[in-house]
C-alpha cells in the first residue's frame, strides 16, 4: 500500500470550519464575513453558510454588527482538555499549599504554532484591572513567559520552522539565543511584553517523551517584583513544574 493510500482524506466543510475558528480565535474582537473570506481566500457566500452553521452549534456568536466571535461551546472543549490533564487544578493546589504566595495570578497554556492559548487562568486581586488572563485567550508565544518556556525545550530547527515565514532573521536569531538561555535557567521571563507594568515567570510541563505539553506561569505587578520575591517565585515555580512533569511521566 502506498503512502498516499495512508493519507487521511479531510472533509472539506469540516476543515474549513476549523480554519474559520482558528482565524477568529486570532481576532478576539471579532471579524466580519468579508474579513474571514479575504484571509482564507474563500467565497463570502461559503463563509456565510459555514458561519451560520457554527453559530447554530454555539461555536460562534453573531454580534449586532454582523461580525463573529468565538462561542461558548468552545469552552467545553477547553474545559475537557483541562480536566483530562488535570494540570491546572494540580498547579493551583500545589502553589497555594506549598508556597508563601497563595492566591497569586497563575495561568496554564498550550502551544499552537507560534501562539499560546490559555486553557486555565486565575487572576489575583493584585493584578486585577491591569491585565486579566482568561481561558481561550491567544497571544504570540515569543512575548509570553509560558510560550518561551515551552519553545526552550524545542530544538533550533523546529523553532526556525515555526517562524519560517518571518522575514526578520535577526529577530529569530535573538529569540533562539533567548530560548537557549531560558532552558539553561529552567524558566522564562516576560518583562512587560504582554502588558505594561506586569511581569510573568514561566516554566514548561513535560510529558513522558520529555516534550513540552503545557506552560505554567505566575504573574505579578512589576512594582512588587523585588529580586528576593522573584527568586522565591522562580524556585517555587520550577519545583512545581518538575513535580507536574514527573506526574505526566517525564524523566526529569
Amino acid at each position: 500500500m502506498s503512502d498516499q493510500d495512508h493519507q487521511v482524506k479531510l472533509v472539506p466543510a469540516l476543515a474549513r470550519g476549523v480554519q474559520i475558528l482558528d482565524v477568529i480565535g486570532r481576532h478576539p474582537s471579532g471579524m466580519s464575513a468579508k474579513d474571514i473570506a479575504d484571509e482564507l481566500g474563500l467565497a463570502k457566500s461559503t463563509i456565510h453558510g459555514l458561519c451560520s452553521t457554527l453559530v447554530s452549534l454555539n461555536l460562534l456568536v453573531r454580534r449586532a454588527d454582523q461580525s463573529y466571535q468565538m462561542g461558548p461551546h468552545v469552552m467545553r472543549w477547553a474545559n475537557a482538555f483541562t480536566a483530562r490533564s488535570d494540570i491546572a487544578s494540580e498547579f493551583a493546589t500545589i502553589w497555594d499549599d506549598g508556597t508563601d504566595l497563595p492566591g497569586a495570578t497563575i495561568t496554564l497554556s498550550v502551544l499552537e504554532n507560534t501562539d499560546i492559548i490559555y486553557i486555565a487562568a486565575r487572576n489575583s486581586e493584585a493584578t486585577e484591572g491591569r491585565f486579566d488572563f482568561r481561558s481561550g485567550m491567544r497571544l504570540p508565544a515569543s512575548i509570553t513567559a509560558t510560550g518561551k518556556a515551552m519553545m526552550s525545550h524545542m530544538n533550533e530547527f523546529d523553532v526556525r520552522q515555526l517562524y519560517a515565514n518571518v522575514a526578520d532573521a535577526e529577530s529569530i536569531d535573538a529569540l533562539i539565543k533567548q530560548l537557549q538561555s531560558d532552558k539553561a535557567c529552567g524558566y522564562s521571563f516576560d518583562n512587560e511584553d504582554v502588558s505594561e507594568g506586569l511581569v510573568c515567570y514561566g516554566a514548561p510541563v513535560l510529558d513522558s517523551k520529555n516534550k513540552p505539553i503545557a506552560g505554567i506561569a505566575v504573574s505579578m505587578l512589576k512594582e512588587d517584583a523585588t529580586p528576593e520575591k522573584g527568586k522565591q517565585i522562580v524556585a517555587n515555580l520550577t519545583d512545581i513544574a518538575v513535580k507536574l512533569s514527573i506526574r505526566m511521566g517525564a524523566d526529569v
